[in-house]
């Protein structure tokens, strides 16, 4: 890693903190520090399972614990059992706790007119710009990319949002049954893989490899809508193909439906050549292969 993007993403963090005042004991002058605050944010008026706050908010169990208990303390906060399942543990706002919530909304408003407001026109709508890329950016940097045995609660929710998109957007529908086998089976080492991506522990994508001799065919490519704009789709294919390379492949071979033209598009820009048909996928229009070269080789994770 390039040491000077370091430097510059540490002093980007240094002058943001000071900014929005994280550095201070008592966040906006409410008497607790920006993680209390942030987690009673979160909480909202519908209230959260502690499990969730934790994959939303990135945090150590044992740290949210202790944040929970602070706050249970000052009256803001109570965790119960779930009604509906005593071994799920949810946080709800009291009533003081929601009218806390909506002083430090009225506050986080003031701090950041604060910001805005010694900035003319332009440079408002320069940062808010630049806020808001650099907010995507972070997001992006956040989803985590890892193989995943296919029978995993992930993996098949993300074939299963697949192949309900792929029925809503091809004009004669969609049945996995139709198509080239690619279940648990061909998707389970050796016979292949299937990669599953992860934003805050939910799933939000997918890609699957079936290898064949010194080959791989590339199956099961979906981003949530959610996540998507964010480079996910490239991200997933850069790996799929570094994982290829790493079996010894030297072709991924992939083909695609007329009504994926976003799909069509990332192949192209991607490096892959539009070649004949080269299997009887009932549901392909347009059939792609691309050489593998060293460089992929290089970056096998």
């Amino acid at each position: 890693m390039d040491g000077r993007l370091v430097e510059r993403v540490r002093r980007f963090n240094r002058t943001v903190t000071q900014r929005v005042g994280a550095l201070e004991d008592a966040f906006l002058a409410r008497g607790r520090p920006l993680g209390q605050a942030r987690v009673l944010w979160e909480i909202g008026d519908a209230g959260s399972e502690v499990r969730l706050l934790r994959a939303r908010l990135d945090l150590d169990s044992g740290y949210l614990s202790r944040v929970l208990r602070a706050l249970e303390g000052d009256g803001l906060v109570v965790v119960e059992s779930d009604a509906g399942d005593a071994r799920v543990r949810r946080a709800r706002l009291t009533e003081r706790g929601r009218a806390e919530r909506a002083e430090l909304d009225r506050r986080s408003d003031e701090r950041a007119e604060s910001i805005l407001r010694p900035l003319d026109h332009g440079q408002r709508a320069r940062l808010v710009a630049a806020m808001t890329e650099v907010e995507r950016l972070l997001v992006a940097s956040m989803v985590e990319v890892a193989v995943s045995d296919p029978r995993h609660p992930d993996a098949r929710h993300s074939l299963g949002e697949y192949f309900a998109e792929l029925g809503r957007r091809f004009p004669e529908g969609f049945d996995p049954a139709r198509g080239i086998a690619a279940g648990e089976r061909e998707l389970t080492p050796p016979n292949g893989l299937i990669l599953v991506a992860t934003l805050h522990g939910d799933p939000v994508g997918c890609g699957a490899l079936k290898f064949h001799g010194d080959g791989a065919h590339l199956k099961r490519m979906w981003v949530s809508p959610a996540v998507r704009g964010l480079g996910l789709g490239r991200r997933l294919l850069a790996e799929l193909e570094a994982r290829a390379a790493g079996h010894g492949a030297r072709t991924v071979r992939l083909e695609t439906h007329a009504a994926l033209a976003e799909a069509k598009r990332l192949y192209q820009t991607a490096g892959y050549n539009e070649v004949s048909r080269f299997n009887e996928e009932p549901y392909a229009h347009h059939w792609f292969e691309k050489t593998l070269n060293a460089d992929a080789r290089k970056h096998v994770p």
